[in-house]
């Protein structure tokens, strides 16, 4: 199963975080703690980030099913909130096991493919000289010397293991697979509950063209812009981003 942190102990519905690409559940430590003021809420490692199971397989189906057994071990359903790639596996979730979702929440991310690619940030990790990184900054600054932005430099190095020299990314898996992970599943199927779908204003995650096969997925869905935010919205400015989530999850009826 995946491995995963939990913060509060509330009775209320628990809240799920699925992260995005080479992310993991402790970039959305700060925000978890904040809505486990009210809430039980539960941040995983997706499978081939963190300190979650490496696998070759990453499809959407099985980063869903990966979801679903967290949510049925610790008692569901949840609401379900993933941001990007996570934004795809929840959809997916709500898709294929509505059972486990009682409300979502996508961070801009839509279910579709989109024909930009991820694999230089694979390129720029593997040409880091891990054998002789002392230091978080002597990483980050080897990644900035291949071009990476300062801020994404930061973002990529919380998931490596300075000690073990490695990253706590199955590079491979995610490399091989990343064709997949750009797209999406053909699916038919509609989930009946409530979504938000949030999204940063100066990202084109999710354009105007993208939403008639949004609402074709999930027609009681509403929308939410985060005006200055990009695709990390969550990080450009994550008091919107949560304030965005708690109004939502504490107003919406399922």
């Amino acid at each position: 199963m995946l491995s995963y942190s939990e913060h509060g102990n509330s009775d209320g519905t628990p809240v799920l975080i699925a992260h995005g690409l080479y992310g993991s559940g402790r970039n959305w430590g700060v925000i978890a703690k904040r809505l486990s003021d009210t809430r039980r809420v539960i941040a995983v490692d997706m499978r081939n980030h963190g300190h979650s199971f490496w696998s070759d397989d990453h499809s959407y189906a099985d980063m869903a099913g990966d979801l679903a057994e967290v949510i049925d071990t610790l008692g569901g359903p949840m609401d379900v909130v993933g941001h990007s790639m996570g934004g795809k596996a929840a959809m997916m979730l709500a898709l294929t096991r509505p059972d486990t979702v009682r409300r979502l929440v996508v961070g801009d991310i839509a279910p579709v493919g989109y024909s930009h690619s991820q694999i230089q940030f694979i390129d720029a990790m593997r040409a880091v000289d891990l054998a002789n990184v002392t230091r978080r900054s002597e990483a980050n600054a080897q990644l900035a010397d291949q071009g990476v932005d300062p801020a994404l430099c930061s973002f990529l190095t919380q998931s490596l293991d300075i000690a073990e020299k490695r990253w706590r990314l199955n590079l491979d898996a995610l490399a091989n697979n990343m064709p997949a992970i750009l797209d999406f599943p053909e699916i038919e199927a509609a989930f009946s509950g409530p979504s938000l779908f949030i999204y940063g204003g100066t990202s084109d995650y999710v354009a105007p063209e993208y939403r008639p096969t949004i609402r074709h997925h999930f027609p009681r869905t509403r929308f939410v812009k985060i005006p200055r935010a990009g695709h990390w919205l969550h990080a450009d400015s994550p008091r919107a981003f949560e304030g965005t989530v708690r109004a939502y999850l504490d107003a919406e009826a399922p």
